[in-house]
């Protein structure tokens, strides 16, 4: 491909990421292998080239752009050898006209930035917000794997840090990519042998092996999910893992109780569903699909889930409230008003080995901890 026609290629790649924004489709990461999957001309550099452009243009451009084109050109600014491939050839992009319409430069749209602030990060940890993330993973099996260039997580004993790119596919079943922000959040359900662990949110099951590898195959271990195409990827994972503790349930949206009546758990862990803002660095795009609007939804079902995961938590367990945000609106203030709904309930100070306190809880952050950002919180119910 000439350097022009990765510029087309980018172009309408990023077509393809605004429209998905929009829609709430699929992410840029499966746009991009759908793209290239259908063009086997494209050679391993080309791709490597068109998907840094694409990277390239969703973390500079906070706000939505109207289309490729524009976003394209907002990078073409201040880009002299960018703006040079706007030059008409065949399968390149047209040139670029005058005074012809780019996105907005900035990190964040400016009602983000205000929340944000607000919840007490600074221009410096907004930056760092939209940076490149690490390749982390778990131990999952011993021993530990000789992986060239991995280095250890202080504090996360089954945690490492490997070179970006690392292929992972010749250590099997004895690594799980996973980030340390997110093992270091697990801790706080101080999960022990012999407990019963309702993870209510478990998505994929992430935390859900992670959680059964601290109870050392004893005990028992209800993942329970709305979405049946994530939490069906939970029990090949286990499989492979060696791990047996854990029942996956399958929930009926707004029709959960039904379905926990008899769970009574040691533990009940809620991952919230969230805005996300901790994981921008691997999703960047997702600043793009955010709205006012839907943040106060995502904050809405945060509060039914907690108030949900309470009725199943036994005399004197514990509530574990996790988000990959870091938007007040979703930790802070959420465990703030749960309290207030909940007399009794009392916050557990945490001593996590990532993460500042926070209100009733930790957070991490990108820049303090080099992890994706969480907040959470742990909650005793009343004996």
């Amino acid at each position: 491909m000439t350097p022009a026609a990765r510029t087309q290629a980018a172009i309408d790649l990023l077509d393809a990421v605004t429209a998905a924004a929009r829609d709430e489709g699929a992410a840029a990461d499966t746009l991009i292998a759908r793209y290239f999957a259908q063009r086997r001309y494209a050679g391993s550099k080309d791709r490597r080239a068109v998907r840094e452009l694409v990277y390239l243009a969703i973390r500079s451009l906070g706000e939505r752009p109207a289309n490729g084109r524009t976003a394209m050109l907002a990078l073409a600014a201040a880009d002299p050898d960018l703006a040079a491939t706007f030059d008409g050839s065949v399968h390149g992009p047209a040139p670029i006209g005058r005074g012809e319409a780019k996105a907005a430069t900035g990190i964040l749209p400016r009602w983000l930035a205000e929340r944000l602030t607000a919840s007490g990060l600074d221009d410096a940890e907004q930056a760092a917000l939209v940076g490149r993330a690490p390749l982390d993973v778990r131990v999952a099996a011993a021993p530990a794997p000789d992986i060239p260039g991995a280095e250890p997580i202080a504090g996360l004993p089954q945690a490492l840090r490997l070179p970006a790119g690392t292929d992972l596919a010749p250590y099997g079943a004895q690594v799980e990519p996973q980030d340390a922000g997110s093992q270091a959040v697990t801790l706080a359900a101080q999960a022990a042998p012999g407990m019963t662990i309702l993870d209510l949110c478990a998505g994929a099951g992430g935390k859900t092996l992670a959680l059964a590898a601290m109870m050392d195959e004893r005990g028992r271990i209800i993942a329970s999910d709305t979405d049946r195409g994530r939490l069906s990827r939970l029990p090949p994972r286990a499989s492979r893992a060696g791990v047996s503790i854990v029942e996956t349930l399958l929930l009926d949206p707004n029709r959960e109780a039904e379905a926990l009546v008899d769970i009574a758990a040691d533990v009940v862990l809620v991952d919230a569903p969230c805005s996300g803002t901790g994981t921008w660095r691997r999703n960047p795009e997702a600043r793009w699909r955010l709205t006012p609007a839907r943040l106060d939804r995502l904050v809405g079902v945060q509060a039914r889930l907690l108030d949900l995961a309470a009725m199943h938590v036994r005399p004197g367990g514990a509530l574990v409230h996790i988000v990959c945000s870091l938007l007040d609106a979703e930790g802070m203030e959420q465990v703030d008003t749960f309290l207030d709904r909940h007399p009794g309930w009392i916050a557990e100070p945490l001593a996590l080995p990532l993460g500042r306190p926070h209100g009733a809880g930790v957070r991490l952050t990108p820049a303090h901890d080099g992890s994706d950002g969480f907040f959470v919180a742990r909650l005793r119910a009343p004996c």
